[in-house]
């Protein structure tokens, strides 16, 4: 088989740029614009025969349904075209956290970080769902390889200030929070009052203000 033309490797890079915005539109409930983009990508996926990113798609379509368990058959089938996908594994996990299956969904996320190391996303999962477990500490380090590789993820900054506040480490904490705040795209207002609450909170925690003395 020869080596893929130009116009395939362009093909692949916008198939790659929707799955990272539909992962950010889903991550903060955009669900109207996550599944346009999903339709963006099962056309564009079709057009070129693309079966494994096709079956992904139709992932991503049954999640927005809350059908989680349909989603897991596409993931499946992605995987089965494509068993270096990352992408598959991760949300393939995500929908077994969402079935109760949270000890298995953690053979996923390991699963899609050996095939494909360098995805940041599961990464930010696979401490996410630690987070949930209050293995803070054990959450942090994930965070902070997702971090290494995508400096710019502004969820992930959010994540690892909710680990370091619930380990009572405060000032660390604060730093996280407003690099996501700095990192938010505007259209995402209400997450940025909400963490600016946030941050007020833990100021007042570690910087309450000093109790006049006597008049």
């Amino acid at each position: 088989m020869g080596s893929p033309d130009k116009k395939d490797i362009t093909v692949k890079d916008r198939l790659k740029k929707i799955r990272k915005d539909l992962d950010e539109a889903i991550t903060y409930g955009a669900f109207v614009e996550a599944r346009k983009l999903s339709t963006e990508g099962f056309t564009a996926a079709r057009e070129w025969e693309y079966l494994g990113e096709m079956e992904y798609f139709k992932g991503q379509d049954a999640i927005l349904d809350e059908d989680f368990a349909a989603a897991i058959g596409h993931f499946d089938r992605a995987i089965h075209h494509n068993p270096k996908d990352g992408g598959a594994y991760n949300d393939r996990a995500l929908c077994m956290v969402e079935l109760g299956m949270l000890d298995d969904a953690f053979s996923y996320l390991n699963k899609g970080i050996e095939v494909e190391p360098d995805y940041a996303t599961v990464y930010h999962n696979k401490g996410w769902l630690l987070n949930r477990l209050e293995r803070h500490v054990e959450a942090i380090e994930y965070f902070n390889k997702a971090l290494r590789l995508e400096p710019d993820r502004a969820v992930t900054y959010e994540n690892l200030g909710d680990s370091l506040a619930r380990l009572g480490k405060y000032e660390e904490a604060l730093k996280a929070y407003r690099m996501s705040v700095n990192l938010l795209k505007s259209e995402y207002s209400d997450i940025k009052k909400q963490l600016d609450s946030q941050i007020r909170k833990i100021e007042k925690r570690v910087r309450p203000e000093k109790s006049q003395g006597p008049g």
